[in-house]
């Protein structure tokens, strides 16, 4: 394995955000990461995937383990269904792609999303409809204390929106080095009720779509959207839709009667974040370096060579703008390291 000092991480994050680490190492294998996690000099580290979810505050104090395990096949199927493998290196999209060409159905909601396949059910990542904990099957983990490996199972992960028992009991425990999914070969459970995908569908002139026309629709609205991190410095959504009482919604549809909502169970919904950000006033205005973009309120953008705490002021004054005239508090979807 090779490691190097004082390493800029500005290649290593979407922000775009130039902190350095003081030893940096890449690993491309379990057997590797176990290797490293022995050596004392990575004994507390930051994990670093694809650094598409994060924003580092400041220059860093830990060294860095940049998880960049590949592959991806197929260990299990039947008639019906696929359980495919993935190493946690590989990009997202990548593997979306990569079911799609193989007719695998179940992630194709979840197309564009940006990040590694390490990261996915730490984040119990989501887009139009469908979560990961859909079509999750298992993951394994190095357990970062004493580098044994272990399988979770669905009923293990504690999945809830945008989270999981790796954000809290677990959190820093494990190492995810491997996720598999249960996937369709045939008859394809397709979701295609969230309001944009469907109209996007009905633009595109297709009826009776396929898993291919449903990633084409995602990937076309999301690129319409969300800017190009390699032009524009962001990390996508960067704040969580806020979970409220129906009697909260209530008495928000008083006041705005379009607020978009989409139910949860029978007490609970979800308001859109990025329409929250924009009645405040924020979406496509700019301070200095850093704002919320012009065509999504819900992406804080880097314009220029910001810091990483100028992005997060700017959020928090975001944060203060949408308390003070919803009464709601948006939180982060993105992790802040300081």
């Amino acid at each position: 394995m090779e490691t190097k000092k004082q390493v800029s991480l500005k290649q290593y994050n979407t922000f775009g955000i130039a902190a350095t680490t003081p030893l940096f190492v890449k690993v491309t294998s379990s057997l590797v990461l176990q290797e490293v996690l022995k050596d004392v000099r990575f004994k507390d580290s930051f994990i670093l995937g694809g650094g598409s979810n994060v924003l580092f505050l400041k220059d860093l104090s830990l060294p860095v383990i940049k998880i960049a395990i590949p592959g991806i096949k197929i260990i299990e199927e039947n008639e019906d269904v696929a359980i495919v493998s993935a190493g946690a290196g590989v990009v997202w999209h990548d593997l979306v792609m990569w079911c799609i060409a193989n007719n695998l159905g179940g992630i194709e909601n979840l197309s564009l999303i940006p990040g590694l396949v390490g990261a996915a059910p730490i984040q119990n990542i989501g887009a139009y409809g469908v979560e990961l904990s859909d079509v999750f099957h298992n993951a394994i983990g190095i357990g970062r204390e004493k580098g044994g490996s272990r399988i979770f199972y669905l009923e293990d992960c504690e999945f809830g929106y945008r989270d999981s028992i790796f954000k809290n009991e677990l959190k820093d425990s494990y190492i995810i080095t491997t996720l598999r999914l249960s996937l369709t070969k045939k008859n394809h459970r397709l979701n295609i009720d969230y309001g944009a995908l469907s109209q996007t569908l009905e633009e595109m002139g297709v009826h009776s779509p396929t898993i291919s026309d449903i990633a084409k629709a995602v990937t076309r609205i999301r690129s319409q959207k969300l800017p190009n991190p390699e032009l524009l410095g962001n990390a996508g959504s960067f704040f969580k839709n806020p979970i409220v009482s129906n009697q909260k919604i209530k008495t928000i549809q008083n006041k705005f009667p379009g607020v978009p909502t989409y139910p949860i169970d029978g007490n609970y919904s979800k308001i859109a974040a990025g329409w929250l950000i924009e009645q405040a006033g924020f979406k496509g205005q700019q301070h200095g370096n850093v704002g919320m973009h012009k065509e999504q309120a819900l992406v804080l953008v880097n314009y220029g060579n910001a810091s990483g705490s100028e992005l997060w002021n700017h959020a928090q004054r975001v944060i203060a703008g949408v308390k003070q005239l919803f009464d709601l508090t948006l939180e982060p979807e993105v992790n802040l390291i300081n």
